[in-house]
């Protein structure tokens, strides 16, 4: 038996040194989006906030580029949170709530509908933004497995060295800095953007052979509506103002999903028409020609959301309750530092 453990031990010594070598050397060489693509570090900032939410959205960069949590808590005593990634599908938006709704309970869960459009995986890269970001749970694992393109391998998912060992002749400052600990990148899950570079668009969409929305996005809605009632809170679906030919919002689509909302009593905001009584000006209120609202227009439409809210919902008004103002107060004054005011 001795001469077993004295082979033993030495065997399960290097396996322990190879694991955490694998372990230190993923975590090295995978990217830290903090500098550079901050819309991959946003997912992971979540974990790192302290207190609940009235209200979750949920979305692409529809969301968090266009809608501003500390405006809604400014305004309207409303804290929020945004869980927003470059092109997250339908399906990732599910899993997201999945696991956020196993931590708080919020009033109301904020959809946006442009992600409907896509059917099937799309993009490694974009994958990489939204899972990469989620803590290890049987949520993630189902996230990877409905998201991963033909190209890409499960295993690399959970043992990003797999992935990214190429990567050490990319490696800066950065990842040494914030290999174990990276700083948020995000306002409550808002991106900050105060570059103005206005633009109409001077043409519609091009036209699709096949308007219908794909069944299986249409599913994943169902699931995450179907969630939403078992825990108790609103599902309000949106579709935030673009002017861009380029990302067009057919009216077919549009009539789908309001048909979706009517029969299952859902409300459904679309914005796009209701750009000239937000105030939205497409000369000054977008930083990429009409694609999406800097933070002047995305201040906008904040406000004008939470005006619809707090006239057709009640909320408490989180400003009268000493403890969430005090670390309200605190984001507040983060943003308005990080955008250029004071306040």
């Amino acid at each position: 038996m001795k001469k077993k453990w004295k082979i033993l031990i030495p065997c399960i010594a290097v396996l322990l040194v190879f694991c955490l070598a694998v372990g230190f050397l993923g975590k090295l060489f995978e990217p830290k989006y903090v500098a550079e693509q901050k819309e991959g570090g946003m997912i992971r900032d979540y974990y790192k906030e302290t207190g609940s939410h009235d209200i979750l959205f949920v979305g692409d960069c529809e969301v968090y580029e266009n809608f501003v949590p500390a405006v809604l808590y400014e305004e309207y005593g409303i804290t929020s949170y945004i869980r927003g990634s470059a092109q997250q599908l339908v399906w990732q938006s599910y899993y997201l709530l999945e696991e956020m709704l196993k931590k708080e309970t919020p009033k109301a869960v904020v959809f946006n509908v442009l992600a409907l459009k896509y059917g099937e995986p799309q993009n490694e890269a974009y994958n990489r933004m939204t899972l990469d970001g989620m803590k290890f749970s049987l949520s993630k694992w189902n996230a990877i497995r409905a998201s991963m393109t033909k190209e890409e391998s499960f295993a690399s998912y959970l043992l990003p060295l797999l992935r990214f060992h190429d990567r050490w002749k990319e490696l800066t400052e950065e990842d040494f800095a914030y290999l174990f600990s990276q700083p948020t990148v995000s306002y409550q899950g808002y991106l900050l953007q105060t570059e103005v570079k206005g633009g109409v668009s001077d043409r519609e969409g091009v036209p699709l052979t096949d308007y219908t929305l794909p069944a299986s996005s249409m599913a994943y809605l169902e699931k995450m509506r179907a969630l939403c009632e078992e825990k108790g809170v609103e599902l309000i679906l949106i579709k935030a103002p673009t002017n861009n030919w380029k990302y067009w919002w057919y009216d077919e689509w549009d009539a789908q999903v309001k048909d979706y909302a009517e029969a299952h009593g859902l409300s459904y905001y679309n914005f796009i028409p209701l750009c000239g009584e937000i105030g939205i000006d497409w000369n000054t209120d977008t930083y990429d020609k009409g694609v999406h609202l800097n933070v002047y227009g995305a201040e906008k439409l904040t406000s004008y959301f939470g005006k619809i809210l707090t006239e057709t919902r009640s909320f408490v008004d989180h400003r009268e309750e000493p403890e969430a103002a005090a670390l309200w107060d605190t984001y507040l004054e983060n943003y308005y530092l990080a955008k250029g005011d004071s306040k």
